[in-house]
């Protein structure tokens, strides 16, 4: 006599025999009886699995503190160049400079070119149009997160000194006449 109903389902496809059924039935009751039960592995395993999700739901979440704080950051920095950014700016003096592969044209005062030649002016991305902000402005932007800012002159201006001139070898004559 079966006692389980899926044992009778087993017995009837034919992939147990009567003395196997009987077994488990066995074995099923003495582990009843004396506690000898598996528990003790599936509790360890479920506890490992709780731990697994646990630590895939706090890198979940540590990625998006991440990107929550990037977007804090970003708008920190827009906010910084909205405030910051040099009006009256509109002159007859072309500056031309590259932006993503292309060259881009802005029509600046002469004032604003020149601080843009010297270095003491960068310019930045301000969302579809340009703003020009102060070298020291643009330096703590830049540390904190870079591609905002698009021309920086200064550091071409640092980069080549009299050692690394590259006519240095070529002698000028005093002589020459025009």
């Amino acid at each position: 006599m079966v006692k389980n109903a899926l044992q009778a389902q087993l017995l009837k496809a034919g992939l147990v025999d009567k003395q196997k059924a009987k077994k488990l039935s066995k074995q099923a009751a003495h582990e009843k009886r004396t506690g000898d039960s598996n528990e003790a592995e599936m509790k360890a395993k479920i506890a490992q699995e709780q731990q697994e999700k646990q630590a895939r739901d706090q890198a979940i979440e540590q990625e998006k503190k991440a990107l929550l704080q990037e977007k804090e950051l970003k708008a920190a920095i827009v906010q910084m160049i909205n405030q910051h950014k040099i009006g009256q700016t509109d002159g007859d003096s072309v500056y031309q400079f590259i932006d993503q592969n292309k060259i881009k044209k802005v029509y600046i005062n002469q004032q604003i070119y020149n601080a843009l030649v010297a270095g003491s002016l960068v310019v930045a991305k301000d969302n579809d149009s340009y703003a020009f902000l102060p070298k020291p402005l643009a330096d703590r932007m830049n540390s904190k997160m870079e591609g905002f800012i698009i021309v920086n002159n200064s550091e071409k201006n640092e980069q080549i000194t009299e050692e690394e001139d590259p006519y240095a070898a070529y002698v000028i004559p005093d002589d020459l006449m025009w």
